[in-house]
This record gives structure tokens, sequence and C-alpha cells, in this order.
């Protein structure tokens, strides 16, 4: 075969020229000079790259393809160059247009990147939009559940809405925050719009929080919107509490007063409560004074728990407290009373002997004490309760009670007057066993020779009821008699014990 072309010679500028050509990605510096194996290696390397990086995403190409690819083209640039020194050109045949092309071409890879990296940026912000939409969505679906269960998916779209907010700050989906947090605020506050201030309290108390994490310049005027909704809610719930006799509205009306001392919510707790007080004061004198009684002492006790809680009101919910708890010990009688009346003899006999501790100046002490001893001796004697003892006092029918027992009695008495006395132990006296009191002879307090304990005193005519029992000793059943007294008859009620295996009476 005829020997080929000599070698052209030396030309740096061609060199050059095949070089910037190559870095085009293309392999035109290859072409030029009829290297088909190079040229298509350079193809496929462009190809393999735009297979791995189309169509742009969020996370972008990897960054060692790039680095490879970018490897490859800068060995093709140089193995380029040392094949264009000493190799003629195809076309075109004047190397300083080849040169101007190899320039004018890197606009290729270079237009590659700068497009590449505008449809990243563009496949980020819709990635980000779409996280926007799903936190919006969270915010919807949570919103319908009850607080405690949506919470959770509370938490996670505002963990979304501040990642947008502090680390894409620039985005368009961090641009529409602002308007998302209105809705988010809304959403988990929609208790409060619905008026249901117990449920609302909890998520007004979650939305307070939420500048700890979210940046100020995100939140606006939302950063101190839930305080004003919150008080309102605390006050509400706490009332409503109040009203209805439970215990949570301490916890409210405590946690208006230390977290808005100075605001109008907090300036109606002592008006509430003082309304609350005079209320239940009321209703002692209804259909169930008990209950009333026992709802004051309650009262009193709620009252100072609150108290105890602020410095603010507390001198004023003191002095609310003390008045139910007078309230409260005065009613005792009203209650007292009614236990008598409903034949609760052993309740009402309790309640007007701590009235009388707790009212020892009231003005139904004398008859409070009559109603305590007349109750005691209907539950001996249920026939003595069918009236209410009255104060009254004295009559004209001597009535002597003698004790002819070893033990110091009390002689309980009720009927047109009520009263008490004590008789001393007769020293000389026994208990009388259980056979002797059935025979003939027996005759309690008839031993002329004995210095029976004794005392006279004068009653009205008609039914009175007597009970004597041991003073200090429980265990003795106590003895009873209904005496039925007239006019022109001395009259001796005699108080014995009467003994039998394991019990006396």
């Amino acid at each position: 075969m005829p020997p080929g072309p000599p070698p052209a010679p030396p030309d740096a500028l061609r060199a050059t020229a095949v070089a910037l050509l190559n870095l085009s990605g293309l392999g035109l510096g290859y072409l030029l000079l009829r290297r088909w194996i190079p040229l298509a290696a350079c193809l496929a390397a462009t190809v393999v790259l735009l297979f791995v990086a189309l169509p742009a995403d969020a996370d972008g190409v990897s960054g060692a393809a790039v680095v490879l690819y970018a490897v490859f083209l800068l060995l093709a640039a140089v193995h380029g160059w040392f094949a264009g020194l000493r190799t003629r050109l195809v076309w075109p045949g004047q190397r300083p247009v080849a040169l101007v092309l190899g320039v004018v071409l890197l606009v290729v890879p270079v237009g590659g990147a700068l497009w590449y990296d505008s449809a990243q940026n563009e496949a980020v912000e819709r990635a980000l939009l779409a996280r926007l939409d799903r936190a919006d969505e969270q915010v919807s679906a949570a919103g319908r559940h009850d607080f405690a269960t949506a919470k959770s998916g509370y938490r996670d779209a505002l963990a979304v809405y501040r990642d947008l907010a502090v680390n894409h700050s620039g985005s368009r989906a961090a641009a529409q925050v602002p308007d998302r947090l209105k809705t988010y605020y809304t959403t988990v506050a929609a208790a409060y719009s619905h008026r249901d201030y117990c449920s609302a309290v909890e998520p007004l108390q979650f939305l307070r929080t939420v500048p700890d994490s979210m940046p100020n310049d995100q939140l606006g005027t939302l950063a101190h919107w839930p305080d004003d909704r919150l008080a309102t809610s605390l006050y509400e719930c706490g009332a409503d509490g109040l009203a209805e006799g439970g215990t949570g509205w301490i916890t409210q009306f405590g946690d208006l007063l230390s977290t808005f001392p100075d605001s109008g919510q907090a300036a109606k707790v002592v008006p509430a409560v003082d309304a609350a007080e005079k209320k239940a004061a009321k209703a002692v004198s209804g259909k169930d004074p008990c209950t009333a009684v026992t709802n004051l002492h309650t009262l009193n006790t709620q009252i100072i728990q609150l108290s105890n809680g602020t410095s603010a009101q507390a001198d004023r919910l003191t002095a609310v407290a003390g008045r139910a708890d007078r309230s409260g010990d005065s009613g005792e009688y009203e209650c007292g009373v009614k236990q008598y009346q409903d034949g609760d003899f052993e309740q009402a006999q309790e309640t007007m002997q701590q009235f009388a501790t707790d009212n020892p100046h009231h003005r139904n002490l004398a008859r409070a004490r009559k109603i305590a001893i007349g109750a005691e001796v209907a539950q001996t004697l249920p026939a003595a309760g069918k009236k209410l003892p009255t104060t009254a006092s004295g009559g004209g029918i001597p009535v002597t009670v003698k004790n002819d027992s070893p033990d110091e009695i009390t002689v309980l008495y009720t009927g047109p007057v009520t009263g008490s006395f004590t008789l001393k132990a007769c020293g000389s006296c026994k208990a009388y066993s259980f056979a002797s009191s059935l025979l003939s002879s027996w005759d309690p307090c008839g031993d002329s020779g004995k210095n029976y304990p004794q005392r006279t005193i004068s009653l009205p005519p008609g039914t009175t009821y007597f009970v004597n029992k041991p003073k200090n000793d429980s265990t003795v059943t106590a003895g009873s008699d209904t005496a039925k007294l007239r006019y022109g008859y001395i009259y001796t009620e005699c108080a014995y014990t009467t003994q039998t295996l394991g019990s006396s009476y």
C-alpha cells in the first residue's frame, strides 16, 4: 500500500482547538481528527450522564457521577490535545476557526449545567410545596379529632412549618408558612370557636408554646393570639365547674390567676366565687339544707386551696372562704332539724351537737341542745321523735327521779319540755339479777334505808319520754319509760341496773 501522508508539523493552536472541542462533551475534537472510537466513548459518557441526571429532581445527580464525568472530559481534552498536535483537521481548514468553534461550544456543558441547576431548584421548590401541602392535610385531618388524639399530628405539622421557615427560608413554600400558621392556629383552637371552653384550654395552652420553636417573624400577631382566648376559656370553664359543684374549677381559676393576673377575666374570679358562696348559703333554707351545709364546708376548703396559690386575690378569697365556713356552721341547725323531722335521729343528734360546738353564741344554741337530747331519746323511744323539741321549760307536776344503780347516770327526757341531768352513783346499790326482777317482792328504789341519789323536776301534763344511761359506760343498754303525766299525782322514776349473763340494762 502507498505510504500514508506524513505527520503534520506540531501545531499547539490546532491541539488547543481539539482539546476545547472535546470539552463540549460531544467529542467534536475527535470528529475533526476522525478518531471514531474516542468519539463514541465521549458520546456514550454524555448519554450515560444524561440518563442518570434526567429528569432533574430535588436530590440532583450524584456527586460521584459528576466528578467522574468531569475527570473523563479532562482526560478527553488532554488526549485530544496530544492527538491534534501532529494531526491535520478534516474541517475547518483554518485553525483559528476551529479554536473559536471550540470556545463557542463550551456553552454546551456550561449551559447544560446552568439549566440543570435551574431545573433542580424548581424540583426542590415543588418538593417543598408538596411537603407544605402534606403538612396542611395533616392539620386538616387532626382537626377532625379531639385534641388528645390529634396532638401528635399537630406537632408533626408544626415541625414541617418550622423546617421550611428556618432551613428553606427563601423558598416559595416558606413564603406561604405565615398564612398556613393562621389556619393552623384556628384549627387547633376550634373548640374555642364552638364555645367548648373546657376542651379549648389544653389546645390554647399548646399554642402558647409555639413561639418557643417558631421564629417570631413567621408568627407576627399570632404569638399572642391564644392569650385572651385562653384567659376566657379558663374563666368560663372554671365558672361552669364551680356552678356544678366540681373540683376542676380550682385548677382553672388558679391557672388564670397565676398566668393572667391582670386580665379582665381574672378580675371576675372573686365575684364568681362570692356568688357561689351566697347561692350555697341561701340553699340552707331550702329543701335540702344538709347538702347545702356540706357544699359550704367543701367550698370553704376549695377556696382556701385556691387562695394559697395566688397572692393578688388571696385576701379577698380568704374572706369569702371564712364566710362560707360560718354559713356552713350556722346551717348545721337547719340540717339537724331536717334530719330530726326525717326520723334520722342518730344523725340529727350528731349534727346538733356539732352545731353547738361550732356556734357557742348562736341564737338557736339552746334549742339545738334540746333537739340533740330529743334525738337521743328518740333513738330508744321512736315515739318521742314525733314532735320537734322546743325551748319550753318548767311545769306544775313534780317528778322525782332516783338512781338505784351503782353507776353515775344521765337522765334524758323529752315531751312538752326537754332536758337532761346527771345523778351520782348509789354507793350501796348493786345491779339486780334478772331472776330477782321476776319476783313479786322486787321493788327498785323501795328500800327506805338507802339514800338514793335523786332529783325532782317539774313537768307539764302530757306524755314525757325518759331515757337513762350510765354516764361512762356505753356497753350498758339504756333504760327507758313513757310517762303520761296528769295534775294531782306525784310521780317517781327509778333508774336501776338489771344484769343477765353477758349484758346489763
